[in-house]
């Protein structure tokens, strides 16, 4: 009783108590003051010798309290609970049941703080629950009450102020920065607003915190209704003019300047003393005379004005970019450009190469010399590419480019008599297109270790080999397509879905399983993807490292 009393005035400041069930609640005389209902002797167990009753699921959370909102708990059963007297208001208290309805989470106010019990243990052996991450999303949800302000219902009460945490952006994301928002003050009975002073977003720690929503829950946005008696309305086309570039004027007020300066130095320097009068009176002459024509000339005449599209070409010259063909197909090309975002954030992390954001193309139109490499995703079901299109694909190989053709299947038809669908169209793509001979990546290629040492080369599947070009092929080959670029294999064809197992979220989660359900196995389909753009960009630059144990060997160590 001592301890209790200390916890009753703590928790009437506005607190939050969160118990579990467990032996000694069980066995707990009636009365007992820190739970937020009255509880039956003893316990209910589901898994005894003869149960009379299977172990029950959790049921669909109900759309009021803490818990509103969360996904039901499926894979959970409780085999043992502690019960609940039935009372007029035992469902309010209720946030959470089981199928057979008993309840599983309930709670309590006391004047300005809160009890809320899980009647489960924290064992394994009464329930699944608390060894789920349901139940750390519950624990969540429950500090996130009790940052805000708990059950106060006293509007006298002082307000809790909730640090910026995460804001939303323009573009409607979260961002870490807060720039000069202010604390949120929580208030009972006032739900928060909006305003400068605090950005709809995220407010708290990342132990709890509260969302700030820029509009009230249930507000709909309506057209403004000019027809209405009273309302005027007044259209006026944009004020100003098209903004122009400064950069050439800028450029040319920079160059003269230097004119300038040079000619000061010169004549403090005695430059023009020693030249007769008349030649310098001319040199003055012309270059006065060219700085004003080079001046007043229009700026939109001016030959380093750039043109349209070449601030994007001296972007992509300046920035390597990962590069994947757009099939037409809105799954599959969101699953490409999210594997290439993937990849380019994994080659940030773990190499010096910074990739740009991915580009999407169009074979038959876009310029594909920019990019080292192009992921070609196969599907039988999008439209064939015309024949001017595969022949400009021919030529970008020839020129030393790589296309990296994915069945996506597990299967590439290559070594195997069985023929998928995505196979078939592969085929008929490369049946225009004179490829060299090819070969599954053999052990000592300088695929396997231009970065990290690789036995093979997995995706979303790892059942299909990595075939590039032949070396003896390519030893023979005298025309045709053939490794042109510094050693580097013209095709590559896989089936193990690369992309897919890149692929990312914005928060960074991976958006596809691989196939079977293995981390390790989406590390190393990340690897692979590290070592054919490091192959893509050295080259053959090291092969010597494939050879070093023969050059050993030959050297006599």
């Amino acid at each position: 009783q001592e301890a209790y009393e200390p916890r009753q005035r703590w928790l009437a400041c506005g607190r939050t108590v969160r118990r579990l069930a467990g032996p000694r609640l069980v066995a707990a005389p009636a009365g007992e003051p820190l739970v937020p209902v009255t509880l039956r002797p003893g316990g209910r167990a589901l898994d005894g010798a003869v149960p009379r009753v299977e172990p029950q699921p959790v049921a669909d959370l109900p759309s009021f309290g803490a818990f509103a909102g969360m996904p039901k708990a499926d894979g959970i059963l409780v085999k043992r609970q502690v019960l609940a007297e039935p009372t007029p208001d035992l469902a309010e208290r209720t946030w959470a049941s089981l199928a057979d309805g008993t309840p599983l989470v309930t709670t309590r106010t006391v004047e300005a703080g809160r009890i809320v019990l899980f009647h489960v243990s924290a064992e394994a052996s009464w329930s699944d629950l608390p060894i789920s991450g349901h139940f750390v999303d519950m624990l969540r949800r429950i500090v996130q009450l009790s940052k805000a302000g708990g059950a106060s219902a006293n509007a006298n009460a002082p307000a809790a102020a909730l640090p910026p945490f995460r804001l939303l952006t323009a573009e409607g994301a979260l961002s870490a920065e807060i720039g000069t928002a202010r604390p949120l003050e929580m208030r009972a009975g006032q739900p928060p607003r909006t305003g400068f002073d605090n950005p709809p977003g995220l407010y708290g720690t990342e132990d709890g915190f509260v969302a700030l929503n820029l509009l009230p829950a249930g507000a709909t946005l309506r057209p403004l209704d000019t027809s209405a008696a009273g309302v005027s309305t007044t259209s006026e086309a944009l004020i100003g003019e098209t903004a122009k570039s400064l950069r050439p004027t800028l450029f040319i007020a920079a160059f003269l300047m230097l004119i300038a300066d040079s000619l000061i130095v010169l004549f403090m320097n005695g430059a023009f003393a020693r030249l007769p009068k008349a030649r310098s009176a001319t040199a003055a002459t012309i270059l006065l005379a060219l700085g004003a024509f080079a001046a007043m000339s229009p700026t939109d005449a001016r030959a380093d004005d750039p043109k349209p599209g070449d601030e994007q070409i001296f972007e992509r010259l300046d920035t390597t970019h990962l590069a994947y063909v757009r099939t037409g197909e809105d799954d599959v090309d969101r699953i490409s450009e999210q594997g290439l975002q993937g990849l380019s954030e994994f080659l940030t992390w773990r190499t010096t190469l910074e990739p740009g954001q991915p580009v999407g193309l169009d074979i038959s139109k876009d310029e594909l010399s920019f990019y080292p490499i192009i992921y070609w995703p196969v599907s039988a079901t999008a439209p064939m590419p015309s024949s001017a299109a595969i022949s400009r694909i021919d030529a970008y190989m020839r020129a030393g480019g790589t296309v990296l053709f994915d069945t996506r299947d597990q299967f590439t038809s290559l070594d195997t008599g069985t023929t998928s669908a995505n196979g078939e169209r592969l085929q008929a793509i490369l049946a225009n297109i004179d490829i060299p001979p090819l070969e599954p990546v053999p052990e000592d290629h300088v695929l396997t270790r231009s970065f990290y040492l690789l036995t093979n080369f997995p995706g979303r599947y790892n059942g299909s080999p990595l075939w590039v070009e032949s070396r003896q092929g390519a030893a023979k080959t005298t025309s045709g397509l053939s490794s042109s670029g510094d050693g580097v294999t013209p095709i590559m064809i896989t089936g193990n879905d690369f992309a897919g197992a890149w692929a990312v979220d914005p928060q960074g989660a991976p958006v596809l399983p691989t196939v079977p359900p293995d981390e390790m196995q989406r590390e190393h389909a990340f690897r692979s993807g590290v070592n054919i753009m490091m192959y893509m960009l050295t080259g053959n630059y090291k092969a010597d490292q494939v050879h070093v144990p023969a050059l050993l060997e030959r050297l006599g160590q």
